[in-house]
């Protein structure tokens, strides 16, 4: 194995971590004076490099390494914490490190002049730290570890601008939603540990060993890969956890587009590829149908949208939901592929979304004027204004919607025909798989391509305050150069040279995941041209629609209204889970008020009763009784004490009324 700078890739990864934590640091003593973003970005440059030359190269397609060192001693079980590099951990550490690159380099711009610019640079490397940590941890302990930090981070980031109502629901809603994912995180690990007494994944999950250390048909198995789900579910924004993610678009779009398009949400992906050898039938299929149901539903949500982030957030639900249908048909090699190039482009239309809104919070400030610079309505005809970001976007939205010569075309058509391979194999209803996967293909490059005739045909709504001397232009180089970059790796040369054969794709052949259906030549051939032809239409139907203006819908028409409030799921969960909680709360605190409490009350005033009776009981019986004995004996002592004396008068008196007594008794009887 080839070094960098006779570097290990063990060494190599630990400094890929160590550079941002080490900005972190220094950028947290330093406080309001580092708002350069100088120490964030040397660090994650310092990252991307060793990453590149001194992991991924030297590791790629090569055998397996690791280190690891003691931790604690739990009985008999010792756990190591260490790092774990092979071809999956070496591909998501790259990619990491290469978005957050350009991202650090956009936000130099995009928020210069940020009153709260300090935190922004603190908090975004202490993201970089805990996501590169998260990717090549060496057990699931570890990785439980990093993942909690990651979900932290993005709380901090989300929220950056506290002082907006907005952002910080926002930020507290994913909190709450990510908690129930990473519950089922921990059970995992829980169930994990009980039955194998290690997490160590090389050992959990060695390919080598003869006897398997985990059996995949137990009943504990199949309940340890739905926790593991459920953890993925809430941090990749699956049905029904999904809820959180648009509104994470609160936060800085450049924010958005790191964690929420291309590093965050993966992880919950990555996580599945990590423990794939653990799932058996039951849970595949479970995640094969909450994959899809999540790529449709967003699908769906995306074509009524006016908020120009919250279609990309659903386009990257929606995205995400076809990287789960890739891991649930045993094709992880297809998602990871698919990761990795949703990775640039969506990064990509965040960056060129965020120059539109920077140049449209421009125009309102100089103007004065009052609309949302996010909302599609306030938007059109920037093509002229910003070509170049216009071009870039073009790039990112084709890649999106599979056009060929894009990598998401080779990435997306992986997971599409093997899906049909799958389904053709098993048969019966599970050919609605695939044929709804077509489906959501289809709507995607329709809300993509909606989405760009909003924003750069058509005519601009204010250009009149241009013609009175205001300025529009393109975004700066500082901007303009990372979503160039990131355009390029947007096309297919990055990724291979083949046009239409994803296998021969370095991703594809180094992964490479043996499946247990057949390859059907002839999906090969009529699924891409359905998908492209699809996607045609589907531009060629939105320029009809936005650009010529022939739009047969009205906002207030039932689906668009149901699309818009995000089939109403939002309301859902606020009356079902928040006012249902409320409520029950009421309900609970005058159970206990009334109930609990009154029967508390009443016992305590039975008590109080009871002790009355007792007393005057005991005092005017008990102590009677006892009082009368006293008193009685003391006044018989009281009258034989004055026969005791001592004088014999007395004495003699005492005898003498003896005997008279006894005569007089003797005479009466």
């Amino acid at each position: 194995m080839n070094t960098f700078l006779h570097i290990s890739p063990i060494t190599a990864s630990i400094l890929v971590m160590l550079f941002p934590l080490l900005a972190f640091i220094i950028q947290a003593v330093l406080g309001k004076k580092s708002i350069s973003g100088n120490i964030a970005l040397i660090g994650i440059i310092a990252s991307a490099v060793i990453s590149l030359f001194g992991v991924f190269l030297p590791g790629w397609n090569s055998t397996s390494v690791l280190q690891k060192w003691e931790w604690f001693t739990i009985g008999e079980h010792t756990l190591y914490v260490g790092i774990l590099v092979n071809n999956l951990t070496a591909l998501m550490q790259l990619v990491v490190c290469i978005i957050a690159l350009p991202v650090h380099i956009y936000s130099r711009a995009y928020m210069k002049g940020d009153s709260g610019i300090h935190r922004y640079w603190m908090y975004l490397s202490l993201f970089c730290f805990a996501m590169l940590g998260l990717t090549v941890s060496l057990n699931l302990l570890q990785l439980y570890i990093f993942w909690e930090l990651v979900g932290f981070a993005s709380y901090l980031l989300i929220g950056f601008w506290f002082t907006k109502e907005t952002a910080v629901q926002a930020n507290k809603k994913a909190f709450l939603i990510n908690r129930i994912g990473d519950i089922g995180f921990l059970i995992g690990i829980a169930l994990v540990y009980a039955h194998c007494g290690t997490l160590d994944l090389s050992t959990l999950f060695d390919q080598t060993s003869s006897t398997p250390l985990i059996d995949k048909n137990t009943p504990w198995a199949t309940f340890a890969g739905l926790a593991f789900f459920l953890g993925a579910m809430a941090k990749s924004a699956q049905f029904p956890l999904h809820v959180w993610l648009p509104d994470a678009m609160e936060g800085p779009t450049s924010v958005s587009s790191l964690i929420h398009a291309a590093t965050m949400v993966a992880a919950g992906v990555f996580l599945l590829c990590t423990v794939f050898p653990l799932f058996n039938e039951t849970v595949l299929l479970v995640i094969v149908l909450i994959g899809t149901l999540t790529a449709l539903s967003a699908a769906l949500f995306a074509l009524g949208q006016y908020d120009i982030k919250k279609i990309l957030a659903f386009s990257t639900i929606s995205q995400l939901g076809f990287m789960m249908v890739g891991v649930g048909i045993g094709a992880w090699d297809a998602a990871m592929f698919h990761l990795t190039t949703h990775a640039f482009f969506k990064c990509l239309l965040f960056l060129c979304a965020g120059a539109v809104i920077h140049e449209m919070a421009h125009l309102k400030a100089k103007a004065q004027l009052e609309f949302d610079p996010q909302d599609l309505r306030h938007i059109g005809g920037l093509r002229r204004f910003m070509p170049k970001t216009f071009g870039c976007m073009v790039i990112a939205s084709l890649s999106l919607a599979g056009f060929p010569f894009t990598s998401g075309y080779l990435s997306k058509d992986s997971i599409v025909i093997t899906a049909y391979e799958w389904a053709s194999h098993l048969g019966g209803v599970y050919v609605l798989i695939p044929v709804l996967l077509i489906i959501v293909s289809i709507l995607t490059a329709f809300y993509i391509g909606r989405l760009i005739f909003k924003v750069f045909f058509g005519s601009f709504k204010y250009r009149s305050y241009i013609k009175t001397g205001m300025t529009f232009h393109e975004a700066p180089n500082a901007m303009l150069i990372p979503m160039l970059f990131l355009a390029a790796g947007s096309l297919f040369p990055l990724f291979g040279l083949s046009l239409t054969n994803y296998h021969h794709t370095w991703i594809m052949q180094a992964l490479d995941v043996d499946t247990v259906y057949p390859t059907l030549t002839q999906a090969h051939l009529f699924i891409p041209a359905l998908l492209t032809g699809g996607a045609i239409l589907g531009w060629l139907l939105g320029w009809n629609w936005y650009v010529k203006n022939k739009y047969p819908l009205s906002e207030n028409n039932s689906f668009v209204h149901f699309a818009n409030k995000q089939g109403y799921l939002n309301e859902f969960n606020d009356r079902i889970f928040v006012k249902g909680s409320i409520k029950l709360s009421r309900i609970l605190y005058a159970f206990d008020r009334h109930v609990v409490d009154g029967l508390t009350n009443l016992f305590s005033w039975f008590v109080r009763q009871l002790s009355v009776v007792v007393y005057w009981f005991d005092k005017h019986v008990i102590d009677g009784l006892v009082n009368l004995f006293a008193h009685a004996t003391y006044y018989i002592g009281h009258l034989v004490r004055h026969v005791q004396n001592g004088q014999l008068q007395a004495y003699l008196g005492f005898a003498l009324t003896i005997v008279v007594l006894g005569i007089l008794y003797l005479i009466i009887k």
